[in-house]
């Protein structure tokens, strides 16, 4: 079959590699499209030290089951569509024991500490695998990304009476858009990208700020009374909004961090303590997250085709990855087509 691998910093290939057999408790998916993801980027730029060489990328999943092995619940039929919750719990770390499971300490996802998707065919344990087939391949494969997203505001409590402002309108910061708009929040997206701040507004963002052309302080101050906003996400993944996050933020706000800075960041540590801000990490996402954003898909209307900037095969895939290397805040999702 064939394979997209990463086989060291900035070459990715299409390979051969054997189809994989279906073992006991498994199941056997025909892929459809995978989508890059911001760690498939990391790992072709040589930033993600999670990762070794060579490696298949890929967990942004649609597909359909194409065998069953044994000891797979009689629920699963092949031919249905499924997507894929691309990570690993090992049930006894001190996040699984409390049922945050996304957040275990051994978690292996696909594509970075074991082999993605990018291929013809994978195998996965059935208790990943989830069925809906109201949803067609491309919503299919938007599914995890959104619910990053969806995590890190189920981690902040958002409510109606909360104004949420959301660091970075890519994929993740677009399922944060979603999810707190879904919970009856004012949302406030700030990017320096007017083309995603569009998008941003048409997911539901009450208001959008371009942080490069506009005093950011003074727009939350007025949009806020003075007060700034009850919570922040993080998704942009940069110290500049690191930093922002924390001086913008109302007090006794929340802050959520999703993307990594990649460099260390500074604080005055009164700036929490005296607002007593909760500051906390998301990761990944949790069953429930799932569920919620696959409801949304088949409840709403939204065009996909806001959120994808390129179609391509695998053959085409590499000067995709290339092209996206150049200019990553020109694109908000890449799918590949098997």
């Amino acid at each position: 079959m064939k394979a997209l691998e990463i086989i060291k910093t900035g070459e990715m290939v299409v390979v051969e590699r054997e189809k994989p057999q279906v073992g006991n408790g498994e199941i056997l998916l025909k892929i459809k499209y995978v989508g890059f993801c911001g760690s498939d980027l990391s790992t072709y730029l040589g930033k993600n030290p999670l990762v070794q060489y060579p490696r298949i990328p890929g967990h942004e999943i649609s597909a359909v089951i194409a065998e069953i092995g044994e000891g797979v619940p009689a629920n699963f039929i092949a031919g249905q569509p499924v997507t894929v919750v691309p990570y690993t719990n090992c049930g006894q770390c001190t996040s699984c024991k409390q049922k945050r499971f996304n957040a275990c300490r051994y978690n292996q996802t696909l594509g970075v500490q074991r082999d993605g998707a990018m291929a013809e065919y994978i195998a996965v344990p059935w208790q990943k695998v989830l069925a809906d087939e109201a949803l067609n391949d491309v919503q299919l494969a938007l599914v995890e990304p959104m619910t990053v997203g969806f995590h890190a505001i189920d981690n902040a409590k958002v409510t109606d009476i909360d104004t949420v402002m959301v660091f970075g309108c890519g994929m993740i910061g677009s399922g944060a858009i979603v999810r707190a708009k879904l919970r009856g929040a004012t949302v406030i997206a700030v990017d320096i990208d007017d083309a995603k701040l569009a998008i941003a507004k048409k997911l539901g963002a009450d208001y959008v700020i371009n942080s490069m052309q506009k005093n950011l302080h003074e727009e939350l101050e007025c949009l806020t009374n003075g007060n700034g906003p009850n919570v922040v996400i993080e998704a942009a993944g940069n110290p500049i909004t690191y930093k922002a996050a924390i001086e913008e933020v109302a007090f006794a706000g929340r802050v959520v961090c999703i993307g990594y800075a990649g460099v260390e960041v500074a604080f005055q540590t009164k700036q929490w303590v005296q607002k007593e801000l909760e500051i906390m990490g998301s990761r990944n996402a949790n069953p429930s997250d799932f569920e919620a954003v696959i409801k949304y898909l088949k409840d709403c209307d939204l065009d996909t085709s806001l959120l994808i900037t390129k179609t391509v095969d695998p053959a085409g895939a590499p000067q995709a990855m290339k092209e996206w290397s150049e200019a990553p805040g020109k694109v908000m999702k890449i799918l590949v087509n098997f």
